[in-house]
C-alpha cells in the first residue's frame, strides 16, 4: 500500500479535534513569534514590547484564518470521501505554503525594498515552526485519546460479557473442583496465607469454603468477570456490591448482608472499580 492509498484515522478531521487544531495552533504561533520573534518581525512595525504584542496577535490571528480555512475544507471533503496519508501531508505542505506567502506579503508590503525571495525563505521556516510543532503535540493527543476512547469500548463490552457468565467454579490448587456457585451468590474472596476463603451466600445465610490455592490464580481464574481484584486481600463480586463509600481512610464496598463486613478498596484498584460502577450506571 503505498502512500496515498494509506488512510489517516478519521479522528484527525473530526469537528471538535479540527477547532482543537486551530485554537492551540493560533496560541502557539502568538507564544512563538512573541518569544522567539523572527527578523523579518521588525520591518512589521518598530513599538514597545506592549504594542508588539497586541500587533503580533492581529497578524497571527489573520494568518491562522489560512488553517481555518484548510480545516474547514478538510472537514467538509472527510465527510464524504476518505483522506489519503499523502494528500494530508500535501494538504499541511499548502498550509505552511500559503501561510507563509501570506506573512511574506505583509512584510513586502511595509517594506518593499526587502528582497521578496528572502523574506519567503524566512517566512517559510518560520511558519513550518508555527504549524509542524504544534501539529505534532495535538497530532500525538489525538491518537492517545482515540486509543483511550476504544480501550474504555472493549472494557464495556467486556463488562457486559463478563454480566452474561450465571456460574462461577472454583478449583484447589490441585485443580481439583471445589465449588460452583450462582455469581448472584458468591460474595468475596478473602485470602488467608497459602488459602483462599470464599464467601457465598448458601439458604440466604453467609458461607465460608476453604480452598488451598492462591487469591493470584483465583484472580487469574475470574479473567474477563466482573468478579475483580479490590485490595491485594480480596476480590469482589461486583454485582453483589450494594453501596460504594468513600471515607477519611479509604474506599469501601457494602453488601448490605448481616454478618458481611465491608470491603476496602485500595488506591490501586481504586479507578477499575469506579470504572465498573460508572459503566453499570450509564
Amino acid at each position: 500500500m503505498n502512500i496515498f492509498e494509506q488512510k489517516i484515522p478519521t479522528y484527525v478531521y473530526a469537528k471538535t479535534n479540527m477547532i482543537r487544531l486551530v485554537v492551540f495552533t493560533a496560541l502557539f504561533a502568538l507564544i512563538f513569534i512573541n518569544i522567539y520573534k523572527p527578523r523579518s518581525s521588525f520591518y512589521w512595525y518598530n513599538v514597545s514590547e506592549f504594542n508588539y504584542l497586541i500587533y503580533s496577535s492581529l497578524v497571527i490571528l489573520t494568518g491562522v484564518l489560512v488553517v481555518v480555512i484548510s480545516r474547514m475544507a478538510m472537514y467538509y471533503w472527510g465527510r464524504k470521501h476518505e483522506i489519503g496519508l499523502g494528500v494530508y501531508i500535501l494538504w499541511v505542505v499548502l498550509e505552511i505554503f500559503s501561510m507563509a506567502l501570506f506573512f511574506t506579503i505583509y512584510t513586502a508590503y511595509l517594506n518593499p525594498e526587502r528582497d521578496y525571495l528572502g523574506i519567503f525563505r524566512e517566512s517559510l521556516i518560520n511558519t513550518s515552526l508555527v504549524l509542524l510543532l504544534p501539529y505534532a503535540v495535538l497530532h500525538l493527543y489525538f491518537a492517545y485519546k482515540d486509543k483511550e476512547k476504544k480501550l474504555s469500548q472493549i472494557e464495556e463490552e467486556r463488562l457486559v460479557t463478563a454480566g452474561k457468565q450465571s456460574i462461577y467454579s472454583f478449583h484447589d490448587e490441585k485443580g481439583e473442583l471445589r465449588l460452583s456457585v450462582t455469581k448472584e451468590n458468591l460474595l468475596y474472596i478473602e485470602s488467608a496465607d497459602n488459602y483462599v476463603e470464599i464467601w457465598y451466600l448458601n439458604k440466604e445465610a453467609p458461607t465460608k469454603l476453604v480452598v488451598r490455592n492462591s487469591l493470584k490464580n483465583m484472580e487469574k481464574n475470574l479473567a474477563n468477570t466482573n468478579v475483580i481484584r479490590s485490595h491485594r486481600s480480596y476480590i469482589v463480586n461486583l454485582e453483589a456490591v450494594k453501596v460504594i463509600r468513600r471515607q477519611k481512610d479509604g474506599i469501601y464496598m457494602e453488601f448490605g448482608i448481616d454478618r458481611v463486613p465491608d470491603i476496602p478498596v485500595s488506591e490501586r484498584y481504586n479507578k477499575k472499580i469506579t470504572h465498573w460502577f460508572t459503566a453499570c450506571s450509564a
